[in-house]
């Protein structure tokens, strides 16, 4: 496979919709698509995308706000949409397009993008993580996990790029408006990861590569963008300025893997 640039951007990314678009080449993939097809349409705009320019869907699992627009958008513009057979189990997979299977443990290919599929620990059938890359540089998208296994680790392990979950801030979260079985199931081994969880993985793997760290699935409720920032920032040895936080509404622009 040829090293074309590989970039990306996010639609949004919290509890109320998740959405991420990679390039390389002349393929664009949507990962998944967790707001209405009309808001998507829209976020698209704002990066001068449209859904024309999407070849493909992938669902990384069936959870409402990485799931609710798939199926009225993947009909409404003939793209297919790949998933795991336990997501496929879980969601009514005929209102799609199209479906594509793809194993959590094996990687696939999608015209010129390269996908490394792993599962992780969180409350849904058969979830999966993704790790993208173009035959040289590698985007590591790490979400809806409750804990960090050593598989996770290897797998985000020297990356090019980095979208982490950062989820809550514990104190937060304990003194938050959510019902004590919600705190529990978000702190708990398949819910989400904490800014502490996330600065321990960073520290625990090969970050030189790194061109660019993201902190995603940010809680409006129960974490500050500022608290992130400095959790990961302290674990990288950088400026809190250096790390990127995608955002419920606004998301984040494209990010490009540059040869240095």
């Amino acid at each position: 496979m040829s090293s074309s640039e590989l970039r990306f951007a996010l639609l949004g990314s919290g509890s109320k919709g998740n959405a991420l678009v990679v390039e390389c080449g002349s393929t664009r993939l949507l990962v998944d698509c967790g707001f209405s097809a009309r808001e998507i349409e829209r976020r698209l705009a704002r990066l001068s995308l449209t859904p024309a320019d999407i070849d493909a869907i992938v669902i990384t699992h069936e959870h409402d706000d990485h799931w609710k627009g798939v199926s009225r958008f993947s009909r409404a513009h003939d793209l297919p949409v790949w998933l795991t057979p336990g997501t496929r189990a879980a969601k009514n997979a005929d209102a799609l397009a199209a479906t594509e299977l793809y194993s959590p443990h094996e990687p696939f290919a999608v015209g010129d993008i390269e996908l490394f599929p792993y599962p992780v620990p969180h409350d849904a059938r058969e979830p999966a993580q993704l790790v993208i890359g173009n035959g040289d540089k590698r985007l590591g998208i790490l979400s809806d996990i409750g804990v960090v296994t050593p598989h996770v680790r290897g797998m985000v392990d020297a990356c090019d790029a980095l979208v982490i979950e950062s989820n809550h801030d514990p104190a937060l979260l304990a003194g938050g408006p959510y019902p004590p079985a919600l705190k529990a199931r978000v702190a708990g081994r398949l819910g989400h990861l904490s800014n502490q969880q996330a600065a321990e993985l960073l520290s625990d793997i090969d970050t030189r590569a790194l061109q660019h760290v993201v902190v995603a699935h940010l809680s409006e409720s129960n974490n500050r963008p500022e608290l992130a920032r400095a959790a990961l920032a302290e674990a990288l040895a950088c400026s809190p300025d250096w790390v990127h936080v995608a955002h419920q509404r606004e998301g984040l622009s494209w990010r490009s893997l540059s040869n240095r």
